[in-house]
């Protein structure tokens, strides 16, 4: 099912203003990870890195091209950990989470 442009903007602003949110989510991509819930884990990272780094900044930082950022994280995306693993260092600063997502 595909998400309204109105849900994403709300998810987006949500993530922007409450960084208790944006910390949650970052964790429960963690988990979807582990849980092997890959799709649901890329699409949550995928709005924390519009939300709150951008790809092109995300690119610059992590020297990954952000075409490469944008398919690495749709849903049907198949990052590598050496590639995902810059990602998430990223994340975990901008969100100032430790390395199991915690604050």
């Amino acid at each position: 099912m595909a998400l309204t442009r109105e849900y994403r903007e709300t998810v987006m602003e949500r993530i922007q203003s409450d960084k208790k949110f944006a910390r949650a989510l970052y964790r429960e991509a963690l988990e979807a990870i582990l849980d092997g819930e890959c799709a649901e884990a890329l699409s949550m990272l995928r709005d924390l890195v519009h939300a709150t780094v951008t790809f092109p900044v995300m690119a610059e930082e992590t020297g990954i091209p952000a075409k490469s950022l944008h398919r690495m994280l749709s849903r049907r995306g198949n990052p590598r950990l050496d590639t995902l693993s810059p990602i998430l260092h990223v994340l975990q600063s901008r969100l100032e989470v430790g390395e199991l997502g915690f604050a």
